[in-house]
């Protein structure tokens, strides 16, 4: 998503903001009609991330951060296109070329502006460096892991050790370092955390490179096209399929209210686990 905006939104003047549905600026106290008019002739940088939250700096200094949610989207298109059923919020530019638009079909996702937040918004400065940040410091990254007793798969979703790693993941991370989600991070060896974080980076590197894991129609790239890695997953959504690497059926086992999958084989049960 940030990819597909830069290109969009970098240096382009901001002639007019439409929220049509309150909800996804509920996170700007001061309202929507603040929320608009603070933007108005405004001009976007480049847009930038952290983990799971992007925001679009402004070269004022302010920028406008958003989360996704579940379905939340940012979506191109020309000026006068049909809206699309869930759309939220309208930006359009003095150049008079397309529009910037948010969808969003559940609206847990959302928009809020950030005074001095270019850089890194307020807002999210608790939030961990993620593998790609080129400050991110693995070191300490394992050093957080391995002092967190709790099991490894709850340790790499918690947002203040390591960001950006979401449950398709952490599976496939897992899988590929043959470590089960479970295994108490305070007995992980320093190897063993700098592999699961190699491998975490490797497998969002190569889900990046086409366009992400596309399940349905609410997870798609700005201009709409889906993401191929589904193709390219090992476990995650595998439940009895064979293991690459050894044939055995992989298993889906329940975890925090979601999923995991594993190879009972090269992913069993270890003696020290934290569920």
């Amino acid at each position: 998503m940030r990819r597909g905006l830069v290109e969009f939104l970098t240096g382009r003047t901001v002639e007019s903001v439409e929220v049509l549905h309150p909800r996804p600026v509920r996170r700007h106290a001061a309202g929507p009609d603040d929320f608009v008019s603070r933007l108005k002739g405004q001009v976007f940088a480049e847009p930038a991330r952290r983990g799971k939250y992007l925001w679009l700096p402004l070269t004022s200094g302010d920028a406008v951060l958003t989360h996704l949610g579940m379905s939340g989207q940012f979506r191109v298109q020309p000026v006068g296109a049909p809206d699309e059923p869930h759309l939220r919020v309208r930006f359009r530019f003095a150049d008079g070329g397309g529009e910037v638009r948010f969808v969003d079909q559940r609206m847990f996702g959302g928009l809020s502006y950030s005074e001095g937040g270019a850089e890194l918004p307020a807002e999210i400065a608790h939030i961990a460096r993620d593998p790609f940040d080129p400050l991110f410091d693995t070191d300490a990254a394992i050093a957080k892991i391995r002092r967190r007793k709790t099991g490894l798969k709850r340790a790499l979703l918690d947002q203040t050790a390591v960001s950006g790693i979401g449950n398709i993941y952490a599976d496939e991370a897992l899988w590929r370092a043959k470590l089960h989600y479970a295994r108490a991070t305070e007995t992980l060896k320093p190897l063993q955390a700098r592999d699961i974080l190699e491998q975490a980076r490797a497998v969002m590197a190569e889900a990046l490179n086409v366009g992400g894991t596309s399940f349905d129609a609410l997870y798609v790239n700005v201009n709409g096209e889906s993401g191929y890695f589904e193709r390219g997953l090992n476990v995650y959504g595998q439940e009895g399929s064979p293991c690459p690497r050894d044939g055995r059926p992989i298993r889906r086992e329940p975890f925090m209210n979601r999923s995991s999958y594993r190879c009972p084989k090269c992913q069993p049960v270890p003696r020290h686990v934290r569920w």
